[in-house]
């Protein structure tokens, strides 16, 4: 079993369209796959349970509030989105506004839908390099759209906040991350994540 992300070389003349790489995926659910703007493939093994129950409590802890809130939805982490960099990315947990999501076709909403959420979350696995996940939350923050974002370090109990064109927050071992004023309310407990 892999214990980090495997990086497929692609060379340019045999690159993927987004159909392709979208049926690429389909036909290896099994696998988590994300695309950078080069075209390199990252295929990511399976969530460890502890690391899948983590992801799970972030997943349902925005959920919740996602659903009492009403102005965006949720998405999990097998939920990829095209950025406008043509990579392809799959946060462990993110929302949406309604009025960007609505703005999409049903075609590009049952895709890779072309737009980056405004808030998302990265959770880093005890198998994960910390830099990886920092580059990958630089690239989001240079989106249009995104107005947060979370990377949790569970290894230094630390979490990153991002913002765009600010300096990176690193808040060390935190009871409570709130996402105001991005997302008015919510509130993500730590205790369940650490």
């Amino acid at each position: 079993m892999l214990s980090s992300p495997l990086i497929i070389q692609i060379p340019p003349s045999m690159q993927m369209t987004d159909e392709q790489f979208f049926e690429f995926c389909q036909v290896n659910r099994d696998l988590q796959i994300e695309r950078d703007k080069c075209g390199h493939i990252s295929i990511m093994p399976p969530t460890g349970s502890e690391s899948g129950n983590r992801e799970f409590n972030i997943g349902l802890q925005l959920g919740i509030w996602s659903e009492q809130d009403g102005t965006g939805i949720a998405f999990s982490s097998s939920t990829g989105f095209t950025l406008s960099t043509g990579a392809e990315r799959s946060p462990d947990a993110s929302w949406i506004k309604l009025e960007r999501w609505n703005t999409l076709s049903p075609q590009q909403q049952q895709r890779f839908a072309p737009i980056c959420p405004d808030f998302v979350v990265e959770l880093r696995s005890p198998s994960d390099n910390l830099q990886p996940l920092k580059d990958k939350m630089a690239e989001y923050m240079q989106e249009r759209g995104v107005q947060l974002g979370f990377l949790i370090d569970r290894k230094n109990r630390q979490v990153y906040i991002y913002r765009p064109q600010q300096p990176v927050q690193c808040l060390d071992n935190p009871d409570t991350v709130s996402g105001d004023p991005v997302l008015p309310g919510f509130v993500l407990n730590m205790s369940k994540i650490w």
